[in-house]
């Protein structure tokens, strides 16, 4: 499932196309993806004008004209696509994403011409409508923790959040009550960059004091480096990912542990190699020599 990072690269992608334009038809294919559509759901959104596009952990979210904003999300193997018409730009151009246009389940048509389709084989994404002021409280949204990528995101934040858990370290990073959109790739890339075990207690990179140790600053400072070096690179295509314009993300080519089980650690003057255990049910890569 796409993580953060692939969720802001496609946000960031649709943005120049979608952000204040008109909407003037919504073409359904099928009656819903993983739920059903809303009710009234191409008539609410006829006519309306995109305010802004923005991401909360890895949903991605349009802000209507009419206090209601839409919610988006990829799921398994959900991907959008801009098509334009021929007379494009100069300097425009255009990845061909071989996918079966049978998986095409929704069509945005905007004012000028432009479509945004969104594809998903799966059918595991969703689409909602609601209202803008009530969003907090929206069933998807209400339990989730802090932005990893927010201003308030620090070792101080960490610590507060962990402290006196006695959960395993990445377990506690994966709660998506307490940091939203981290996933199992960028945990694991994080964990290995603040040379942290990812077995060890939550709960112990907070001090006595309940103020941040120096592990919990390096973690902090780790994750919001994994994540905007993602999403410069736009993201890790490992099976589905792709950006909006069809072209892959190539985060994957700087991943230091996961998916590298046998391999050397390249941490400087470490001897230790690359191990792979499961940690509830999901695969965590680690060195164990200069991760403690």
């Amino acid at each position: 499932m796409p993580e953060l990072p692939e969720v802001e690269t496609v946000r960031r992608g649709l943005e120049p196309a979608m952000a204040h334009a008109k909407i003037d038809r919504i073409e359904l294919r099928r009656a819903g993806l993983r739920f059903p559509f809303p009710e009234h759901f191409a008539e609410r959104l006829a006519g309306r004008r995109i305010e802004n596009l923005s991401r909360r952990a890895k949903y991605i979210l349009a802000a209507l004209d009419s206090g209601e904003t839409l919610i988006m999300h990829l799921g398994m193997s959900g991907s959008f696509r801009i098509e334009r018409q021929e007379t494009e730009t100069p300097g425009d151009f255009h990845f061909e994403r071989a996918k079966n246009a049978a998986h095409d389940h929704v069509v945005f048509h905007l004012k000028g011409g432009a479509r945004i389709v969104y594809n998903d084989p799966r059918r595991f994404g969703l689409m909602d409508l609601a209202s803008s002021r009530g969003l907090a409280a929206h069933p998807l949204f209400k339990g989730l923790g802090m932005e990893p990528l927010g201003d308030d995101f620090d070792g101080a934040a960490l610590a507060r959040l962990f402290a006196g858990r006695k959960s395993p370290l990445k377990a506690a990073l994966l709660d998506q009550s307490l940091v939203a959109g981290l996933g199992n790739i960028y945990v694991s890339e994080a964990l290995h960059r603040a040379g942290l075990s990812p077995l060890g207690e939550a709960g112990a990179i907070a001090g006595a004091n309940g103020k941040p140790t120096a592990s919990a600053k390096r973690l902090a400072a780790a994750i919001r480096a994994v994540l905007e070096e993602a999403v410069a690179a736009g993201g890790s295509t490992l099976r589905d990912h792709r950006q909006a314009d069809g072209e892959l993300g190539y985060f994957q080519h700087s991943f230091r542990v996961y998916g590298k089980e046998g391999a050397a650690c390249d941490r400087l003057r470490c001897t230790g190699t690359i191990m792979r255990i499961t940690q509830s049910g999901r695969s965590t890569f680690y060195c164990a020599t200069c991760q403690r």
